[in-house]
């Protein structure tokens, strides 16, 4: 039996974040230890903690280089499935910038301060941050975030990816419905690393449109008349 409204999730939820890091020897060593922490707080239903047992040990069981490799081909390949919550909303847009300064003030207001190592949207570095937090305080900063939840848990469920589990455990854990939504379409190779075309769309004399004629515009110079400089035609 859960808790629908517990009074910590701080073993929980530090928990959910050491899954989604990178799972090397190090977290694979550290595998039961992160299913006890789970059971312990009886934050999430038994349908998702099946699901997260099963999670745990195919990563032991899988080769550790598979294991990596899969991790990889899953978040960093692709904005959909990015664990850095702003890419989804923001990409690369200068509108991000301004959000991981807000985000970073937040945690510093907790008197929280960032490594340098990850930036402050990485899902398994808010998961460790809410994880400080009383847990009502924690359920609502991670609500906040369902909207982009929901789009990286449909982005992985896509895929079959069993990491959709995770995402919907931390929904579920905020109080939230894990669902499928809506998300946009993952931008081709070659338009997502296409040079911007130069002078495109600008209306300055001698600069049209490509395709269209380039008008030549010359401007005598004092300097190179012929008659300025004594020279005959």
């Amino acid at each position: 039996m859960f808790k629908k409204t517990p009074e910590s999730m701080r073993l929980t939820l530090r928990a959910l974040a050491r899954l989604v890091a990178y799972p090397d020897a190090g977290l694979r060593a550290q595998m039961p230890t992160l299913v006890d922490a789970l059971q312990s707080e009886q934050v999430l239903p038994a349908a998702r903690m099946a699901e997260l047992q099963a999670l745990v040990q195919q990563i032991c069981a899988m080769d550790p280089y598979e294991a990596e490799e899969r991790y990889v081909d899953t978040f960093d390949r692709g904005r959909q499935t990015s664990l850095h919550l702003f890419e989804h909303i923001h990409g690369d847009s200068r509108e991000r910038g301004p959000a991981l300064i807000d985000l970073t003030q937040t945690y510093e207001k907790a008197g929280l301060y960032l490594d340098a190592q990850e930036l402050p949207d990485h899902l398994g570095v808010v998961l460790e941050f809410a994880s400080t937090q009383p847990a009502q305080v924690a359920r609502e900063f991670l609500a906040e975030m369902a909207h982009i939840l929901n789009a990286l848990f449909t982005a992985l469920q896509a895929k079959g990816s069993p990491y959709a589990s995770v995402v919907a455990a931390v929904l579920e854990a905020a109080g939230e419905k894990a669902q499928a939504v809506a998300i946009a379409p993952e931008p081709g190779l070659d338009e997502a690393w296409a040079e911007p075309e130069a002078f495109d769309g600008c209306a300055t004399r001698g600069q049209n449109r490509p395709g269209q004629p380039q008008p030549l515009h010359f401007v005598r110079n004092a300097r190179s008349n012929p008659s300025s400089q004594g020279v005959s035609p």
